[in-house]
């Protein structure tokens, strides 16, 4: 599912106008970057959350010529499903 199918999913659902489902859709998309870049966890019952977590350094391997690199320390996203989530996707 794409964003275009997610807003038409949203309009259909809510019997609203795609423009309006589009408009609602950013904003969350928006208020979610706005926090997870802050370093604040966002938690939507039912759902999941999202939160920001360090990533220690380490060395990888370079697959084609089989050298070591080191790979730097950095902060990625990390979802973590749901009860409800969880049940419905087993």
């Amino acid at each position: 599912m794409n964003k275009n199918d997610l807003v038409e999913s949203i309009a259909n659902s809510a019997q609203i106008s795609k423009s309006a489902a589009e408009r609602g859709l950013n904003g969350l998309l928006s208020s979610l970057s706005a926090a997870i870049k802050d370093g604040k966890r966002v938690t939507l019952t039912g759902f999941g959350s999202f939160s920001v977590v360090d990533r220690a350094p380490r060395t990888g391997r370079n697959p084609k010529t089989g050298e070591t690199i080191p790979i730097p320390s950095r902060r990625v996203v990390k979802f973590r499903p749901g009860k409800e989530l969880s049940v419905k996707i087993q």
